[in-house]
């Protein structure tokens, strides 16, 4: 399952919150695997928290 079938599903199952749902499981995960490896990673998993939202906004038509 894709992060667009994720998306979908949260969709249905929180109507118009999903993408703000995903989002903030997308924050949540990348600050507890900064946290788990002492900010070592920091610049990848920022890269990967904007790369994933950005895919969540599209998925919401909010491209930009």
């Amino acid at each position: 399952m894709g992060l667009g079938d994720k998306i979908n599903e949260l969709k249905e199952k929180f109507g118009g919150q999903a993408e703000d749902k995903a989002n903030e499981v997308v924050k949540s995960v990348g600050d507890e695997v900064d946290e788990k490896t002492g900010g070592k990673f920091s610049e990848h998993v920022d890269k990967a928290q904007q790369a994933a939202t950005e895919q969540i906004d599209k998925l919401d038509g909010k491209q930009g």
